[in-house]
């Protein structure tokens, strides 16, 4: 990454480029966020004792009970914190949840069928759709974050320079789609079941069985997709694109490897099996004697089926990643499908570290009683100067962009904010529910992933521009991918504006309210 530039040179940069510059200092200076976390749990220590000391207390809005501070330093709250640091971590819900997940997604991984899913979608578009196919290519790539990063984007570059367009323009479609579509997506992937076991954590401070299910933004997540692929599209086509002018660097067209018979047969026997494997899903709840509804009222969306959704998610990767395995050879036998999946475990080692920390962070919180009673007072101050409503959400969603751009990863973030966050509006009126609060929080946080050198593959994005022409460095990046940030700002938050206007679910038990 650069360094800040001297004063002279300075002063000739536009004023934005050197508040980024500054920006990019003081987010370098953050401390890791292990050391974060760990840092705000003795944090929540020492406020718990001295809220205790002063006797912060709020009313509970709902059965009129008053609400104390609980002090961890006392004897009752260090025997309870050396009696449950280790409880903490185990029930975390999204330590269980990725996982589980990883077992599947590790076994796609491994086997190549991301990767070979990608390159067909990119592939087999028409010229004229292929800055399309590239962005929707990237908002799919969610489901393997790092095959988006690290495949997608710089073959994103190569098909665009290949097509004699400018490789930046590509670079930045599928940059748009990868991390610009964080929040988006037609599957439930990874990020899902981490962000709804933080919100369900955090939302039952208020009401202790609420359930958060991964796929509570679902509904809005597909329609936020198409978002993303026409603003993206768009901005690639009528702004970035035309900006950049013709490419008149000395990078070598390289050939678009094209999938072998082999890949596309793969191809074809996976999706036979998600097919199968979705039919027998299906079998289990569409029947009114399903073996995955609720046994006595017989719901589905509060049912074994949406309670343990985390294992369908784990069965509709592993089935498909099985059978291309098998079919190109990558599985040839037990041995290498485990193989597969401990590489991709292996990658979380550094995640579980976090989570640790997280945890206690989460219930320390919740046990001295902060949060709650934050909740309350903040709830009560919105109420009091009158800012609800589609107002409030929008400036969560601000807020939310905000703070990315100095904070990178998206569960450390919604860690910190959704136990302060998802409380105080479910206790507003109307009460919130947490899904609604979740989905402000992921468009806010994607927007500005484009821009913010925090973002942990932004050094990545660097270096692959650099390919292109050796000039190219932050600012360039951050001045192509500033229009992608606005527009598309614009557009999901009018999406989130006209969706809590209409009162359309979120996704499934994703209600916009509570009750």
């Amino acid at each position: 990454m650069k360094n800040i530039p001297d004063q002279k040179n300075s002063a000739k940069r536009p004023f934005f480029l050197r508040m980024l510059d500054y920006v990019e200092i003081i987010g370098n200076k953050l401390p890791h966020p292990v050391t974060l976390f760990a840092g705000l749990a003795l944090m929540v220590v020492l406020i718990s004792w001295i809220g205790y000391l002063t006797g912060t207390s709020a009313q509970h809005p709902v059965d009129g009970e008053m609400i104390y501070a609980k002090s961890l330093l006392s004897g009752e709250g260090v025997r309870w914190m050396y009696e449950n640091i280790l409880h903490n971590f185990l029930k975390f819900p999204p330590l269980g949840y990725v996982l589980v997940v990883m077992v599947g997604i590790g076994a796609a991984e491994g086997s190549g069928l991301f990767s070979t899913m990608i390159r067909a979608l990119v592939l087999g578009a028409p010229k004229r759709l292929i800055t399309a196919a590239i962005v929707l290519a990237g908002v799919v790539s969610g489901l393997a974050v790092e095959a988006g990063y690290v495949i997608l984007i710089p073959l994103g570059a190569m098909i665009f320079h290949a097509l004699g367009r400018h490789p930046m323009a590509g670079l930045a479609a599928a940059f748009t789609g990868v991390s610009g579509g964080f929040g988006a997506n037609f599957f439930i992937g990874s990020v899902d079941p981490i962000l709804s076991g933080i919100s369900e954590s955090a939302a039952q401070m208020i009401i202790p069985d609420i359930v958060v299910n991964p796929a509570v933004n679902y509904y809005f997540m597909i329609a936020s997709s198409f978002v993303v692929l026409l603003a993206g599209t768009w901005v690639t086509e009528k702004i970035v694109e035309p900006r950049l002018g013709a490419y008149k660097g000395t990078a070598e067209r390289m050939p678009i490897e094209q999938m072998t018979l082999k890949e596309k047969k793969g191809l074809r026997n996976a999706g036979w099996a998600l097919l199968v494997t979705l039919a027998i899903l299906a079998i289990t709840v569409i029947p009114e004697n399903g073996l995955f509804r609720d046994p006595e009222s017989g719901s589905v969306l509060h049912s074994p089926f949406f309670r343990g959704i985390i294992i369908g998610i784990l069965l509709m990767f592993f089935f498909p990643a099985l059978a291309y395995g098998i079919t190109v050879g990558t599985i040839r036998n037990d041995k290498d499908l485990v193989r597969h999946i401990g590489k991709s475990m292996s990658t979380m080692g550094g995640y579980i570290v976090l989570v640790f920390f997280a945890a206690q962070f989460v219930y320390f919180f919740n046990y001295s009683n902060l949060g709650i009673i934050f909740a309350i007072k903040g709830a009560n101050t919105l109420q009091s100067i009158g800012l609800t409503g589609i107002p409030l959400i929008v400036g969560f969603v601000i807020l939310s962009a905000f703070i990315n751009m100095f904070m990178g990863s998206a569960s450390a973030k919604w860690a910190i904010m959704a136990p302060v966050f998802v409380p105080m509006l479910m206790l507003i009126d109307p009460p919130y529910h947490p899904g609604l609060t979740q989905a402000a929080f992921r468009i806010g946080d994607s927007l500005t992933n484009l821009i913010t050198p925090m973002m942990s593959y932004f050094a990545l994005i660097v270096t692959f521009a650099e390919k292109y022409d050796r000039r190219y460095g932050i600012g360039t990046i951050i001045s192509t991918m500033l229009p992608y940030t606005i527009i598309l700002g614009i557009a999901w938050i009018a999406l989130l504006v006209v969706w809590m206007l209409l009162g359309v679910p979120l996704g499934p038990d994703g209600p916009l309210y509570i009750g």
